[in-house]
């Protein structure tokens, strides 16, 4: 018999709509049952291409023995974090402050069925004692036991937990005016002292790719171009970071994209599923880096991923899926795996120089078989075979093609299918900056496919919503959609110019300025004013799997603000700013969102505005993107565009002439009619530290 799960349209939660656990969906129904009946809640909180989410559903909640006992003993609530991540984001934090132990999933928490409230919990456990953990079973009894015994211990712990979660919340916003950049220099000084010069990254494995930091680090080394003593360190890390990752395994060399973390320092083994939300800033930061480096490996990372994106993870209606699992066929990363034997089949005489390039000529890394990662450089290889590199290149490029040719015949991974508004937000933000970047229109073609799809589909009655599967938006959107989308549609107009697309991204910032800013203390809450009320409602800050949604939001108003010369959205980025500056000065390399965020803010972006004939003004935009310049945005607006909103409407067209007009911030410029003229305001700020 199917569960309440199987009406769901997660497919996380299809996953467990035929346990035997009598699952509830997070919901009325699944609380006033817990007080009908005076039981806790059993919580449980994960999502699709989860490995141990996987293997804790086959060991107890696909066993009769254990679902019995969590059907006797508790009310069941299973949760998509990804639908969900209001609900996640409360009891990660709930059970580290329990646990004084990082929280992951799946997530298993027990809470008081009266409020809501948690007062035990854990991550996975096993259905047998190991690891140094007790039997799921035995847990779910004595849990039980505490609560059926204890109850007015349980509230008073409960209620303890709340005050710390109300200490947890930023102070207002100040009003003294001291934001400066000192935390740019503590953050740096700590990725110094983490970083790993040999394999790059920073810290011990696992190591997580952290875009942002890397970002961060590119944005510094650019600003300091022009200095006696350019940041080349910053440099170095960034791109040691990038070399490697794109070298090892965490890339996927054969049909593009990145997994989530390495297992290891040397990324050479990764935990195989792929995210949305990893590969969307990935894009954008490889292509970026091509265009900051001109190294042609960055580039390549780039195109392959794209492509990816493209091919695997694009719908029909635009939108992009949400991940593809680590497991296929009951086992971690298989469909990723080669052997030797198979390889020299399907290649031939060019086996040598494949085997050569990724390893398999080397011993098996990954449970007697091979996953791919780069062991020698193509002109090492060219050398030691008395060959061109280009020919070289040219066979590896091609054996790739045969590889996944071969590999599409397997059994592959699973895809989790829902949509979410912020990760597409990621996905096309990267695409438009690659797009310009790599000078690929098909990929502009693509974010803007996603981009309507995003305003037709998840945009219902004047609201964003969160999810979209089998024909249903669903859930009520979090500050991170409004957010990340802002971003999106800003980087996107800058690809090309809609004013549909503008006029969407005003009615996003206003959306989140009227349910989500704190206007009096400053800075965003995750859930919106007329949001279901939970037990917490959080002001995150800090950056976690995805960028802070408060360091985007500042981020991005900022640029809209620059652009419209409206103070509204400028008051509201520095409040966040001043919210947040506590935060920032104490844990700087925590909150590297907010960091780049307090960057223009002190640095004022570069704004300028194109206005001509379409070929012309497209011509002019390409020429200046082809600069890593990340505090200056480009916008090429065709002359028949009219009744543009705000500042915009000063920057009108001439008749028969292209026009350029540059601001700093607040300070503009006379608008110039010749590219040489415009060239030379560029060449002024190429270093990027135009503030």
């Amino acid at each position: 018999m199917a569960n309440r799960l199987r009406q769901e349209s997660s497919p996380y939660l299809q996953q467990h709509a035929d346990n035997p656990v009598d699952w509830y969906p997070w919901g009325d129904e699944a609380f006033q049952l817990a007080r009908d009946t005076g039981k806790p809640v059993l919580l449980s909180v994960g999502y699709s291409a989860c490995h141990w989410c996987h293997v804790m559903a086959h060991e107890s909640f696909e066993d009769p023995v254990t679902a019995a006992l969590m059907n006797d003993l508790f009310v069941n609530v299973k949760v998509d974090r990804e639908e969900r991540p209001d609900v996640d984001k409360i009891y990660q934090t709930a059970h580290q402050l329990l646990t004084q132990r990082g929280g992951g999933w799946p997530l298993t928490m027990f809470l008081d069925g009266d409020d809501q409230r948690p007062f035990f919990g854990g991550t996975y456990f096993p259905k047998e004692p190991r690891y140094g953990m007790p039997a799921f079973g035995e847990l779910l009894k004595n849990v039980a036991a505490y609560y059926a015994e204890k109850r007015d211990e349980v509230r008073s712990q409960s209620a303890r937990l709340l005050d710390v979660f109300k200490q947890l919340e930023p102070p207002p916003a100040g009003s003294d005016g001291t934001l400066d950049s000192g935390p740019f220099e503590t953050a740096r000084e700590t990725f110094e002292r983490t970083f790993d010069r040999e394999y790059g990254g920073f810290g011990a494995a696992p190591k997580f790719p952290h875009p942002t930091t890397v970002d961060f680090l590119l944005r510094r080394w650019r600003a300091s171009a022009n200095d006696a003593e350019p940041d080349v360190e910053a440099l170095f890390m960034a791109a040691l970071t990038l070399t490697r990752m794109a070298d090892g395994g965490l890339f996927d060399h054969v049909g593009g994209g990145f997994c989530r973390y390495s297992v290891d320092r040397h990324w050479q083994i990764p935990h195989f599923e792929k995210m949305l939300y990893d590969n969307g800033p990935l894009l954008a930061l490889y292509a970026q880096a091509a265009l900051a480096t001109g190294d042609q490996r960055f580039a390549e990372a780039a195109h392959a991923t794209a492509d990816w994106l493209l091919a695997d993870m694009q719908a029909d209606n635009g939108g992009f899926f949400a991940t593809r699992d680590a497991d296929s066929e009951g086992h971690e990363g298989i469909y990723y795996l080669w052997r030797p034997e198979q390889v020299r089949e399907l290649l031939g005489d060019e086996y040598d120089l494949f085997a050569q390039r990724f390893g398999l000529d080397q011993d098996a890394n990954f449970e007697g078989q091979w996953h791919l990662s780069v062991r020698q450089s193509i002109s090492d290889i060219a050398k030691a075979n008395g060959r061109k590199e280009k020919d070289v290149a040219s066979a590896v490029d091609k054996a790739k093609k045969t590889l996944l040719s071969e590999r599409l015949k397997r059994v592959p991974p699973g895809r989790d299918e829902k949509q979410l508004t912020s990760w597409n937000a990621l996905a096309i933000r990267g695409l438009a900056i690659a797009g310009r970047a790599l000078e690929r229109p098909e990929l502009i073609d693509a974010a803007v496919r996603g981009a309507n799809f995003l305003q037709s589909t998840l945009l219902v009655d004047g609201r964003l919503r969160v999810s979209y599967k089998d024909g249903e938006a669903r859930f009520s959107a979090y500050l991170d959609d409004h957010a990340f989308l802002l971003d999106a549609l800003l980087e996107l107009l800058q690809a090309r110019w809609d004013t549909a697309h503008l006029a969407f991204a005003i009615e996003v910032a206003d959306l989140m300025l009227e349910h989500f800013e704190d206007s009096e203390g400053g800075a965003f809450f995750f859930t919106a004013d007329d949001h279901e009320t939970l037990i917490h409602r959080p002001k995150p800050l800090a950056d976690e799997a995805v960028p802070s949604g408060n360091g985007i939001a500042a981020f991005s108003l900022q640029r809209l603000g620059f652009l419209l010369g409206d103070t509204r959205y400028l008051d509201a980025a520095e409040r966040t700013l001043g919210a947040s500056w506590q935060a920032i000065k104490e844990y700087p390399h925590g909150h590297v969102s907010l960091l780049i965020a307090l960057e223009e803010y002190l640095h004022h972006p570069e704004i300028i505005v194109i206005r001509g004939d379409t070929e012309e003004i497209g011509r002019w935009r390409d020429a200046a993107a082809r600069l890593y310049a990340p505090r200056r945005l480009v916008f090429a607006i065709d002359a028949g565009a009219l009744d543009l909103p705000g500042a915009l409407a000063d920057r009108a067209a001439i008749d028969g002439e292209t026009v350029a007009y540059r601001c700093l911030g607040t300070h503009c410029e006379m608008p110039v009619t010749t590219w040489e003229a415009l060239a030379a305001q560029l060449s002024e700020t190429a270093d990027g530290d135009n503030g």
